[in-house]
């Protein structure tokens, strides 16, 4: 049976690996002030949901229909999830950093990335987008083919898009905010300011 968005969006909210309040809201590093918290992580310690999430991850990869060869994970909430997913298509494995190391080899990337390598990339959440760019520009600055970024879960913010779009990347998620709100028992005002929220996340800032 196909996983859809429906069925990644209650694993998130039954497990609690994202909460919701409109009333209580959190400030992001950003300074945006988010009436959501998310946490993909939670998943990893249940292994029957972290199965779908993977599963769900093999089945968009089919479904794209892709020429890749390797794997890569954005630190560090893609680490397990990419490598979990390189392992079902038996691939190569990388994972990228926020920045290069400050002491060692100063590695941004760690793992063997052949040139010329086509990556899919594998990613745990996206809101704006700079994080998940900034790991595919440090593999396409070592020679790599970014073929696709996917997310388990995505805002919607316009600002992501237009960053991807920019960079020619393409880029999914298995669910997305808009989703995850048709799962809870919100009234029209919540959901209506929910929605106007994700079109103007800097308003409350």
């Amino acid at each position: 049976m196909e996983i859809t968005r429906f069925n990644i969006s209650q694993i998130l909210l039954e497990k609690e690996a994202v909460k919701i309040d409109t009333q209580n809201l959190i400030r992001w590093s950003s300074g945006i002030l988010s009436p959501i918290y998310c946490d993909n992580r939670k998943i990893l310690s249940f292994p029957k949901e972290r199965k779908i999430i993977v599963q769900s991850f093999v089945e968009k990869i089919k479904a794209l229909k892709l020429e890749f060869n390797c794997i890569a994970g954005v630190a560090t909430g893609g680490i397990a999830w990419g490598a979990f997913v390189a392992d079902f298509f038996d691939l190569p494995f990388v994972y990228v950093r926020s920045e290069p190391k400050k002491h060692g080899l100063g590695n941004q990337i760690e793992g063997f990335l052949p040139v010329n390598s086509k990556v899919i990339v594998i990613e745990d959440l996206i809101s704006t987008g700079k994080s998940s760019l900034n790991a595919c520009l440090a593999l396409q600055a070592r020679g790599a083919q970014i073929q696709y970024l996917i997310s388990i879960f995505q805002y919607g913010f316009a600002q992501a898009k237009i960053h991807f779009q920019d960079h020619q990347i393409p880029f999914c998620s298995l669910t997305d905010f808009e989703t995850l709100i048709q799962n809870m028992n919100f009234s029209e005002s919540q959901r209506k300011w929910l929605l106007d929220w994700i079109q103007n996340p800097s308003k409350n800032c």
